[in-house]
């Protein structure tokens, strides 16, 4: 590790307890855990002690979560017709998105949140949505900042290919804007179809893949945010941790 990450952590230590960061730790240890991974997630390169091997989640068990579950899924109507209305006239704002795997030209974003910090001008595309995102996930602190938010549409015929992402120390939440026939996603071994205006909450570390066999594109709302049974000082640690791993590469 870095001096910054070992400071750090040595102040996470002071201020929670000396065992506040064990689980870190552990998994930061060479090839750790590896063997008892679910046989879906060990694609995934960290893979924090403690956390159940659960791929789908009750979006609405978590009390921490339940705010911006329930807001997103009232504004639903709202957030759609404001997306749709960006996706007709702002489609230059749309992006391909890029994936630490791939990037794909099928696969379009919008983003509200990235790099850390709320996309501002994204605000005036989706006010509703990006006013939600600010009340009930960024100011909470529930929203990872090492990942992000944003409109996710996969075009006709698109696929996203079976993959494990990085981590398991966030979680991955999908509200349903606009869904056709044939649009569906599997994790691990179980395939669900989002169901428009209700949200979905998954484990991405375990292997999963998409698809839109439809006719029309199929839009969800993503929101990483942290996984529910982390703690406040993991929470830091591990945001030091990955942050200044990606500027040693650059």
């Amino acid at each position: 590790m870095t001096p910054e990450i070992d400071q750090q952590f040595a102040l996470l230590r002071a201020e929670y307890g000396p065992d506040s960061l064990a689980r870190v730790e552990e998994m930061l240890e060479p090839r750790s855990l590896i063997d008892q991974r679910h046989p879906l997630q060990q694609a995934a390169k960290w893979v924090l002690p403690g956390i159940p091997q659960v791929p789908w989640h009750d979006p609405y068990a978590y009390p921490e979560l339940l705010s911006l579950v329930q807001e997103l899924e009232a504004n639903h109507p709202r957030i759609k017709a404001e997306l749709e209305e960006a996706w007709a006239g702002r489609r230059d704002r749309f992006s391909d998105y890029e994936h630490y795997l791939v990037r794909q030209q099928n696969w379009q974003a919008l983003y509200l949140y990235r790099n850390g910090a709320l996309v501002e001008e994204s605000a005036p595309l989706a006010p509703t949505a990006f006013q939600v995102l600010r009340e009930s996930a960024v100011e909470p602190g529930i929203i990872c900042p090492l990942l992000e938010s944003h409109f996710s549409t996969l075009l006709p015929g698109a696929t996203i290919a079976p993959h494990c992402d990085l981590w398991n120390f966030s979680i991955n939440l999908h509200l349903a804007i606009d869904i056709p026939d044939g649009a569906g996603i599997r994790v691990a071994e179980e395939t669900r179809q989002w169901q428009e205006g209700r949200c979905l909450l998954f484990d991405y570390s375990f292997e999963h893949e998409a698809w839109n066999k439809g006719t029309r594109t199929r839009t969800c709302l993503l929101v990483d945010l942290w996984h529910p049974d982390t703690t406040v000082p993991e929470r830091a640690a591990l945001t030091t941790l990955v942050t200044e791993i990606r500027k040693m590469m650059g």
